[in-house]
C-alpha cells in the first residue's frame, strides 16, 4: 500500500526516523566539507578534497582564535 506522495510505508517511517536521529558534529563537518567540495569543483576542476579539508582547517583554527581573543 502506498501512502503520502506515493511513498511506500517503509519509506515513510525511514523519513521520520531519520528526522528524529542525532545528526554528530563530526558527520555534520563531513557533511559541509562534502558540499563544499561538490560545489567548488564544478567551477574550477582543480579543487580536491584536500584543499576542502585544508581551508576547512585554517577556517576553524581562525575562529578558535577569534573566540579566544574576546
Amino acid at each position: 500500500m502506498r501512502g503520502y506522495l506515493g511513498m511506500s510505508k517503509e519509506l515513510q517511517q525511514l523519513i521520520e526516523a531519520s528526522r528524529l536521529r542525532e545528526f554528530p558534529a563530526e558527520e555534520r563537518e563531513a557533511q559541509r566539507r562534502s558540499f563544499a567540495y561538490g560545489n567548488t569543483r564544478i567551477e574550477n576542476p582543480r579543487i580536491t578534497r584536500t584543499t576542502v579539508d585544508r581551508q576547512a582547517e585554517q577556517l576553524r583554527a581562525e575562529r578558535a582564535l577569534r573566540v579566544e581573543s574576546h
